[in-house]
């Protein structure tokens, strides 16, 4: 049967037409903003209480949140496992993911777990079922390089995204381009929003006083800017040293860069441009004990190792607490309010009370039959648990992922 030129143009073109919204559906389902939540099955576990000792390798770094789950960034998802002290990296227990947008920074309080996006979103999920607890637009993020495959920075050093205590609120704060703002971490309400000039401030942390840390450098003067993390309002102070680059390393945080109880500040190159200082309800109080710059900060205690030994000293007067001596080429790893962590040429991993400098616990952080040869890279620690990047020898900062890490699995995570 011939069909009539006429009607086979019309059957050809309907026949392109439901192809091309085909296409176009695919296409639209495939590319068009998405969001796949996916709450947590069982019940939210039991806080554990693991034996010191290595208890997990895994292939990306963990944030321990509430002692009971671990948090784990990709990049466009975040993820749940538990229990905290399982061997291996388990099936998810809850995960979160957002399309276009890329993860940026992952931050925990208590149980809530605060996800920062490329396209500024701020969504907190509440940890013990992986809900969307609350959501909010923000600045949008500084453009940053690629994260290596741990996830490291964005868990354990995220830029931009902090948390800090106000009088009778947790806070949530994020800083991008051209703005700053806070939100109350219990219902998502924004407190205040502050536009900057864009480039102008680099964020540094927030502090116990209750601070948003920032140094503006746009100025005739570098200053350190402190903003009331439940106002937004500023108070800005200029460190002694002269007019150079200022540079502030902050000291004594509770996790990251948020809730620290010090800063480091640097205006020219040497160990002698550095000063240390403590936070307190006024301005900064000089501790010339935290000038050195391998010197940590763990609750009112700053350690250091000195020829050899661990010394400890009060950070407000200098006075010696605590030291030991011979601990065979050991550096300060991290630190906690209640614990000093170090690590030996060994590889041996030292714990001890940050106040009584009593020894909590030591063993070898061992990769089983893998070799101990290897050098420490970023660290976390917190709730007495620590994690660390394992790095290949000798170590070269600008090899890729395959070559810079020493395993597929080099994280390694420590009940201490």
């Amino acid at each position: 049967m011939v069909v009539p030129t006429g009607r086979r143009l019309f059957v050809v073109a309907a026949v392109v037409v439901v192809v091309l919204m085909a296409v176009a559906a695919t296409v639209y389902r495939v590319l068009a903003p998405a969001e796949v939540s996916t709450p947590a099955a069982g019940a939210y576990p039991t806080a554990a209480a693991p034996a010191p000792g290595l208890v997990a390798r895994l292939p990306v770094a963990p944030l321990v949140v509430d002692g009971r789950i671990r948090v784990y960034a990709g990049q466009r998802q975040v993820y749940a496992d538990e229990p905290v002290e399982f061997e291996h990296r388990s099936t998810p227990y809850w995960s979160y993911r957002r399309w276009p947008a890329e993860l940026v920074g992952v931050v925990a309080s208590g149980h809530t777990v605060v996800t920062h996006w490329s396209d500024g979103q701020v969504v907190a999920l509440d940890g013990r079922t992986g809900e969307v607890a609350w959501r909010a637009d923000g600045p949008v993020p500084e453009h940053d390089t690629a994260a290596r495959r741990t996830g490291a920075e964005t868990v354990w050093n995220p830029k931009g995204l902090f948390v800090a205590s106000a009088a009778d609120m947790s806070v949530v704060l994020t800083v991008g381009r051209g703005a700053m703002a806070g939100w109350n971490l219990a219902d998502g309400q924004r407190l205040w929003q502050s536009d900057v000039r864009a480039g102008c401030q680099q964020a540094v942390g927030t502090s116990t006083a209750g601070g948003l840390v920032s140094v503006d450098s746009c100025g005739s003067e570098a200053t350190v800017d402190f903003r009331d993390v439940a106002t937004g309002s500023v108070t800005r102070w200029s460190p002694p040293g002269g007019r150079g680059t200022l540079v502030v390393t902050p000291l004594g945080c509770h996790s990251g860069r948020s809730g620290c109880a010090g800063l480091r500040t640097a205006t020219g190159p040497g160990d002698d441009a550095a000063r240390g200082w403590l936070f307190g309800p006024g301005e900064p109080v000089a501790a010339p004990v935290l000038d050195a710059p391998d010197t940590r900060l763990a609750g009112d205690i700053a350690v250091g190792v000195r020829d050899g030994a661990l010394v400890a000293r009060e950070a407000r007067t200098g006075s010696e607490r605590w030291r030991h001596e011979d601990l065979g080429g050991a550096r300060v790893l991290a630190v906690e309010p209640d614990r000093v962590h170090l690590v030996t040429e060994r590889n041996e991993l030292i714990t001890f009370d940050s106040v009584s400098g009593d020894q909590r616990s030591r063993f070898t952080l061992t990769l089983g039959s893998d070799s101990t040869s290897w050098a420490p890279g970023t660290a976390y620690a917190v709730g007495g648990y620590l994690a660390v990047e394992c790095l290949r020898l000798p170590v070269d900062s600008e090899a890729e992922d395959q070559r810079y890490f020493l395993t597929s699995r080099p994280v390694l995570l420590a009940a201490t």
